[in-house]
């Protein structure tokens, strides 16, 4: 399956899925390195601040699941607000993005 996600305002590129479930799969290893430091942070900063910095962390561990869902059904890269491609540079940054930027400024 390839992922054609080049518009006029990007630079033609086209991602596979092979290349998407690296990118993700990246993603995932660095957010869990990042939950486990800050689990193991527990005795050097307030639980509070934990907690926040921990649940911050694993809504982006659920936001990349929800990706690798997308991927294998085919909807990945397409923004769920307004149906077009998301641009390649968005993906990107954040390979597990379900909106282009239009849509994201719209929901915030």
């Amino acid at each position: 399956m390839t992922i054609d996600a080049a518009r006029s305002e990007d630079p033609p590129e086209r991602l596979t899925a092979h290349d998407v479930r690296l990118r993700l799969e990246h993603e995932r290893n660095s957010r869990l390195s990042q939950l486990t430091a800050v689990e193991e942070g527990a005795d050097q900063a307030s639980a509070d601040l934990l907690a926040v910095q921990a649940a911050a962390v694993r809504w982006v561990l659920e936001e990349i699941d929800l990706a690798f869902a997308r991927l294998d059904d085919g909807t990945y890269g397409t923004c769920e607000g307004c149906g077009s491609a998301i641009p390649a540079g968005r993906l990107e940054i954040l390979p597990y993005t379900r909106s282009c930027v239009g849509c994201r400024q719209r929901s915030a």
